[in-house]
């Protein structure tokens, strides 16, 4: 099956058209003040707006509250919601909108189990983890931690970029992979080449 792609941390409509000329699946945007990579919902709303069928968006969300979670979906009209917080699977599946639920990969974190908690998300998200950084980190963790028995649900994220992400998809076979600093000029700023050059190499692996 075909690895989808999602590209996040859009914030401009430039970047947003680059990656779907590229073939990209998704596109995600950050509601998260203290990321660099944060965006308005007017913004958002904006590029969302320029976005062609079948390209899904997507709203990223740390421990966000209600008000704003229903904001931005209301003036946005985004497809998916992504929550990277500490938020249970009964706040994720209030807003009667798919969602899928980011998890950090601690040490300790028994993903089989927490994953099932979240029975209910099309997608469970496994990123790096670093001490007080949601997200965005730019590191990776040990994939042979992934349980071959989620594959079919999880979206790999964690310092993927056009050098790893070939060798990411053939030790985890994931659903989906999620890239935001490894197709960046600078942090929030994509790179058009950067993203084409990742897609190739995506397009490569799935071809062999």
């Amino acid at each position: 099956m075909r690895t989808r792609v999602k590209v996040c941390g859009i914030t401009r409509e430039e970047d947003a058209l680059a990656a779907v000329a590229a073939g990209v699946d998704a596109l995600g945007f950050v509601f998260y003040a203290p990321s660099p990579r944060n965006v308005s919902i007017e913004q958002a709303a904006r590029i969302i707006a320029k976005i062609p069928a079948f390209v899904s968006s997507t709203a990223l969300f740390v421990n966000a509250d209600r008000k704003e979670i229903d904001s931005v979906i209301s003036s946005t009209k985004i497809d998916l919601l992504q929550f990277h917080g500490d938020e249970d699977p009964t706040f994720c599946e209030s807003f009667r909108r798919p969602y899928i639920k980011a998890l950090r990969m601690r040490d300790d974190l028994d993903v089989l189990s927490l994953a099932s908690t979240y029975h209910s998300a099309r997608a469970i998200l496994l990123d790096a983890y670093v001490e007080g950084i949601p997200g965005g980190t730019g590191s990776s963790f040990d994939w042979q931690r992934i349980p071959a028995q989620l594959s079919s649900r999880i979206v790999l994220a964690g310092g993927l970029d056009a050098d790893n992400v070939a060798d990411a998809i053939r030790q985890t076979n994931a659903y989906a992979v999620d890239v935001s600093g490894g197709v960046e000029a600078a942090k929030g700023i994509k790179d058009a080449n950067k993203i084409r050059c990742f897609m190739n190499e995506v397009n490569r692996v799935n071809s062999n």
